[in-house]
């Protein structure tokens, strides 16, 4: 599908400006006396109409419609959410993060596809955002982060369930990875961050995190390997963090051949 240009933001950006001048021309234009004549209710028909015209074209522009009708990049404004304590700067690249290069070993669970569309915003226009760099990391079915030290475990040099990819010309990234298992204290999750490079310095980072319906993760979690684990005892509502913006988090999932995949959008308001 193809992106659109600088230029067509531009363009529907005074689109929006022109609409709505026209719109304060027409309802000043019913206050002169020349006009009088004109019922009320050809007023409102004629106001409704030009207001109508308007929110469809300011509509379409936010949801990012281009004057062909095709869609742009989701530009979604999304809170940012601690980075956690189990963050380590690994630098692998790879897209599959499922192995763990140290022995070549697989963690299993449900298939989880996981794509990225990262934007950026720029006034009122939305174009996407290549060359940004995404990591994701997350605990195994059991609930264990790989290099890190823990009250219940210790996997350092352990590097599952870790890895970065760097966003496309389309703003896009893509990570084949397990569904997430649960830990006391938390709600079930996947944690992410982007970062911009300009030059040798990190010039923009983004951190947050991913959230799962509850209901979907029950039924995940009655299949093996989870089920080993035992009950979760924390759900999304109950989770401190979850209740700082984790409904606008919320990682929507469909069935495919293998497992499920979710998509994600994310607009960066960069200075």
């Amino acid at each position: 599908m193809r992106s659109p240009s600088v230029p067509e933001a531009d363009r529907d950006q005074k689109i929006g400006q022109f609409l709505v001048q026209l719109y304060l021309l027409a309802a000043n234009a019913m206050k002169k006396d020349h006009l009088k004549t004109i019922s009320l209710v050809k007023r409102r028909e004629m106001l409704g109409f030009i207001g109508g015209t308007i929110a469809v074209s300011l509509v379409g522009c936010l949801r990012g419609q281009s004057a062909s009708g095709e869609p742009n990049p989701s530009c979604v404004v999304r809170p940012q959410q601690t980075e956690g304590p189990y963050f380590v700067d690994e630098k692998l690249n790879r897209s599959d993060i499922r192995s763990d290069p140290s022995d070549n070993s697989i963690k299993q669970g449900v298939p989880l596809r996981l794509v990225f569309q990262v934007s950026r915003i720029a006034g009122s226009s939305c174009v996407p955002l290549g060359g940004a760099i995404v990591d994701i990391w997350h605990c195994d079915a059991m609930g264990v982060y790989s290099d890190a030290i823990d009250r219940s475990f210790s996997t350092l040099g352990k590097k599952f369930l870790r890895g970065y990819q760097v966003t496309d010309a389309n703003g896009t990234v893509e990570f084949v990875t397990i569904y997430p298992g649960w830990y006391p204290g938390r709600t079930v999750h996947i944690h992410f961050k982007i970062r911009i490079n300009s030059g040798s310095q990190q010039s923009y980072e983004f951190t947050s995190q991913l959230y799962f319906d509850d209901a979907f993760t029950d039924r995940i979690h009655a299949q093996s390997p989870y089920a080993a684990k035992g009950q979760r005892r924390m759900k999304n509502e109950q989770d401190g963090i979850f209740q700082s913006g984790g409904e606008q988090l919320m990682l929507h999932l469909a069935q495919e051949a293998k497992g499920y995949v979710g998509r994600f959008s994310v607009g960066l308001q960069i200075a």
